[in-house]
């Protein structure tokens, strides 16, 4: 099942499977009005108005076990903090795996529920995520107590 909403960032689209979520994409999609997918629209939009900073979601990304073990590392960025890619391949036991690390995030279908938004380079500079670059940067800077 698919749900379709709007975001102050553009269209969004959730997926649901086997009472999970399972993507999150800037795209449109179908319009189900299932029980989780309304309470996970619910949940992202109080992120988009400042209010939510945690999901209480069930997700079911798939992956490699190594992508898995990317997202899970993802998913303990703290709200409003960023890591490397390098601090992300550390935490994931292979700290030369900083170019799969980002492969990892590249895939990522469950955009700001695994907050793959919150990496950049290790300079901290802004560097590919697969909603753009201005999307990256918005988020970043509501995190940081700016509205967008």
């Amino acid at each position: 099942m698919e749900r379709t909403f709007q975001t102050p960032l553009g269209t969004m689209c959730l997926e649901e499977e086997n009472g999970a979520l399972i993507s999150l994409s800037w795209r449109s999609g179908g319009m189900s009005d299932s029980p989780l997918l309304l309470r996970a629209e619910a949940q992202i939009l109080e992120y988009f108005s400042g209010i939510r900073r945690e999901f209480s979601l069930p997700l079911a990304p798939r992956g490699t076990p190594f992508q898995l073990r990317v997202w899970n590392a993802l998913s303990k960025i703290p709200y409003g903090e960023t890591r490397s890619y390098a601090q992300i391949a550390d935490a994931v036991g292979n700290a030369k795996a900083c170019r799969a690390v980002g492969s990892a995030n590249n895939r990522n279908p469950l955009l700001i529920l695994i907050p793959c938004h919150r990496v950049t380079g290790a300079d901290g500079a802004l560097t590919g995520y697969s909603g753009g670059l201005d999307r990256k940067h918005a988020l970043l800077e509501l995190e940081r107590g700016n509205r967008i």
